[in-house]
């Protein structure tokens, strides 16, 4: 019976073609639509990240002290956890990053090095809250030789309120798309099928079995979801390749994450032509009348 389904169900496609473009556009729209919401996301992440660890630069100013004691500390420093990167900034150093920064106004200070040796940390994404960054900053306050810890703590709870707030819209709307994406495909496959009653309506006379008629109408419902994603795939991919090259500091997604963003893809339109099929079909066999 399964050859006979898949049989059928490319003939079905074929046969009606009106009712087949309409079901693959409204799939293909769907998941564009899903598919530019997830990078969206994907791409707000990434720049959250990338705030994080801006904001998340702690910065240990050392004793004065010897070469070898500050390079165990900085050594310390970078073993600890939750950090991700360690920089060792020395006092000649840091005198040539104030001179760069206040050019002439620092010919003034020239002939003492004032500022202090120190540590830069910049702590690991899952570190880079308020809680964490103060348990990190009291144990490098505890250390011998440190002077003073510090880190910009107004700044970190500005960006995490507005990102908590960029999240919860960003989920609404994804959630927004996805029901109405899920309505589009849903009444547009009921339309599709409902063009066809009078065969469904000749087959039960005949005595086909319910389960007989719904597969080739599942068959044809999964070529229709994985043409859609075919064609969502490269519609994304266009939307993408034009948004990169006028803003070309986006993100790019490495090998990996093009695969398993395209796998998922495939097989949501698969699942969304299987299920739009199912339950289109079973709801309209319930109300066919054999009188």
């Amino acid at each position: 019976m399964l050859p006979y389904s898949i049989k059928e169900g490319i003939s079905g496609f074929r046969r009606s073609s009106f009712s087949a473009v309409a079901s693959t556009s409204a799939m293909t729209v769907a998941l564009v639509l899903v598919g530019l919401i997830s990078i969206m996301m994907w791409q707000a992440n990434e720049v959250s990240d990338w705030l994080k660890q801006r904001v998340g630069e702690v910065e240990i100013f050392l004793d004065d002290t010897s070469e070898d004691i500050a390079n165990s500390l900085f050594l310390r420093a970078k073993a600890s956890p939750g950090v991700a990167e360690a920089e060792y900034v020395s006092k000649e150093e840091a005198q040539e990053i104030f001179r760069k920064e206040f050019g002439d106004e620092a010919t003034l200070f020239f002939e003492d090095a004032f500022l202090p040796a120190s540590i830069k940390v910049r702590v690991e994404p899952a570190y880079i809250n308020s809680d964490s960054l103060n348990l990190l900053v009291a144990e490098f306050s505890s250390w011998n030789r440190v002077d003073e810890v510090v880190f910009n703590r107004p700044l970190l709870v500005k960006v995490q309120g507005n990102l908590r707030m960029l999240s919860l819209i960003g989920g609404a709307v994804g959630l927004l798309v996805l029901l109405a994406s899920i309505f589009l495909v849903a009444n547009t496959i009921r339309l599709a099928i409902y063009a066809r009653r009078l065969m469904i309506r000749t087959m039960k006379l005949v005595g086909a079995t319910d389960s007989f008629i719904r597969q080739p109408f599942i068959v044809e419902g999964i070529i229709q979801g994985l043409i859609a994603s075919v064609l969502a795939l490269f519609i994304i991919w266009v939307i993408h390749v034009v948004i990169v090259a006028y803003v070309p500091q986006l993100g790019k997604p490495d090998f990996a994450s093009i695969l398993t963003f395209s796998s998922v893809m495939i097989a949501s339109g698969v699942l969304l032509g299987w299920i739009g099929s199912e339950n289109a079909v079973r709801r309209f066999l319930r109300s066919v009348s054999l009188h």
